[in-house]
């Protein structure tokens, strides 16, 4: 994901354990997205 090392663990930020997790999980999102959009993009090219 091309994150810095411990962009959310680290312990200085003040994050919980939970919090942590859902901002990692909210980073992945966009990747995804763009993953699927460039996969719908080459199915219609194909049709």
């Amino acid at each position: 994901m091309d994150l810095p090392v411990r962009w959310i663990t680290d312990t200085m930020g003040g994050l919980t354990a939970n919090q942590q997790k859902t901002a990692f999980g909210n980073g992945v999102l966009p990747l995804q997205a763009l993953v699927a959009l460039r996969s719908l993009a080459l199915r219609m090219q194909s049709r």
